[in-house]
């Protein structure tokens, strides 16, 4: 039997509003980045809140970013939370790590809390590697023998040995993001609080991630978790909630509340997607304005035959110029299974590329015969490599694959596994 002793976290009633083109975003450093744009006569970067929300009309230019959200979290508990980008996930997690206010609504919290949001929260640019963890654990109110304890354990769970001593505005996302994780699960909080950050690590880092936050979650701490990676959630979510615009549409057993959010929401999306070059997915220096799935010959389509080739078009429009970029999707299953990753730049001659102000698109083809009988989709991601994601992994189109009388049909239809490739065969009479 629960008891009131038990829940940590309690949201009664959480509602997030924004007003649209105003300077009041819940936070000085945004405040102050809306009116620099301003200043300078650029577009603010903190106006356009999400793309997924109709807009609102210019008599109303109010946003509901949470709308009567309402949840417990029990202690030992690892909670998921997933949507699609402009859900309100984000949103969520500042509110509860005290970022932001909120503006209705009443949030209870018990104990410690260590949050990892975005690259380089809580961290002091010009201090070093070895101070910032000293910092964060003064934050997180711990004394300086605590901190120490923990300190080699830290710094060889971050792989940053060589650069302790550097300051952190020199370091890579991935370097920011292996020691923000690294502080954040070590010092021992009672609540650990994670978005969606772990897609700039790379994929042995965030297997080591998730391994780290099923201990902590071993040892009775809460953990609140943000992911696109379904697989993810259903290996170290035992509870998840969905939202959608801002809302709770579904709450429950982690598998039930993925299926439902896989199979409702992502295969029931169009196999085209179109954006105004100012309201696509990224933010003021690049946006998605489309993307599709076609077939060979170019029909826009989201049911593909075993022995088709798949053809992914995405579309995007460039505003300042983006050095080392990269353009790319991965592909799931609707089981949560990461199946592969790949960007324009495995083509050597686009590695390393550079994209100038102006209008973009990268096609990729999928062969034939390839992929096995099932459901799938896809995540959009692009940045700068190594240094930012614009475009974190938004589940955008999903796709069938049915039999169609190639090598695969001859297995009623699937085989095991998620490949089902033709390979070449000889066979010789010796």
């Amino acid at each position: 039997m629960r008891t009131m002793s038990d829940v940590v976290i309690s949201v009664e009633n959480l509602t997030k509003e924004y007003r649209l083109g105003t300077i009041n975003h819940g936070t000085l450093t945004r405040d102050l980045q809306s009116w620099w744009a301003r200043l300078r006569g650029k577009e603010d970067p903190n106006s356009i809140v999400s793309s997924v929300h109709s807009s609102p009309s210019a008599g109303n230019p109010h946003f509901l970013a949470l709308n009567d959200v309402s949840f417990e979290v029990k202690r030992g508990e690892t909670l998921g939370i997933i949507g699609r980008n402009g859900a309100g996930k984000s949103t969520l997690l500042k509110i509860l790590s005290r970022v932001t206010a909120p503006s209705k609504g009443l949030v209870k919290i018990k104990g410690r809390v260590a949050s990892l949001l975005e690259v380089g929260t809580g961290f002091h640019p010009e201090l070093t590697g070895r101070e910032n963890i000293f910092l964060n654990g003064a934050i997180l109110g711990m004394t300086k023998a605590e901190i120490r304890i923990k300190f080699d354990e830290i710094v060889a769970f971050a792989e940053i040995e060589k650069f302790l001593e550097t300051p952190v505005k020199r370091y890579s996302s991935g370097m920011y993001v292996r020691l923000a994780f690294a502080v954040a699960a070590h010092l021992e909080p009672e609540i650990l609080i994670v978005d969606e950050v772990l897609s700039v690590g790379d994929a042995l880092f965030q297997k080591k991630c998730l391994g780290k936050m099923q201990e902590v979650g071993n040892e009775g701490r809460t953990v609140l978790f943000v992911s696109h990676n379904m697989g993810a959630i259903k290996q170290l979510c035992s509870r998840s909630v969905l939202l959608e615009e801002g809302r709770i549409i579904k709450t429950g057993l982690t598998k039930q509340v993925c299926d439902y959010y896989l199979g409702e929401q992502l295969i029931n999306s169009a196999a085209e997607h179109s954006w105004s070059d100012r309201e696509g997915p990224g933010d003021h220096t690049l946006r998605l304005t489309r993307i599709r799935l076609c077939s060979e010959s170019g029909e826009v389509c989201a049911e593909f035959g075993t022995d088709d080739a798949i053809y992914l078009e995405i579309y995007y429009q460039v505003f300042e110029r983006q050095p080392f970029f990269r353009m790319g999707f991965s592909l799931h299953s609707t089981d949560g299974t990461y199946i592969f990753y790949s960007a324009d730049d495995d083509r050597p001659e686009y590695a390393g590329q550079s994209r100038e102000v102006g209008k973009y698109s990268s096609r990729c083809r999928i062969p034939s015969n390839w992929l096995n009988v099932g459901s799938y989709y896809l995540s959009i991601s692009g940045g700068l490599f190594g240094i930012r994601q614009v475009i974190k992994d938004i589940p955008v189109l999903a796709f069938t694959v049915i039999p169609t009388g190639g090598p695969t049909s001859r297995y009623d239809g699937r085989r095991q596994g998620v490949f089902a490739p033709a390979l070449d065969w000889e066979i010789r009479h010796e």
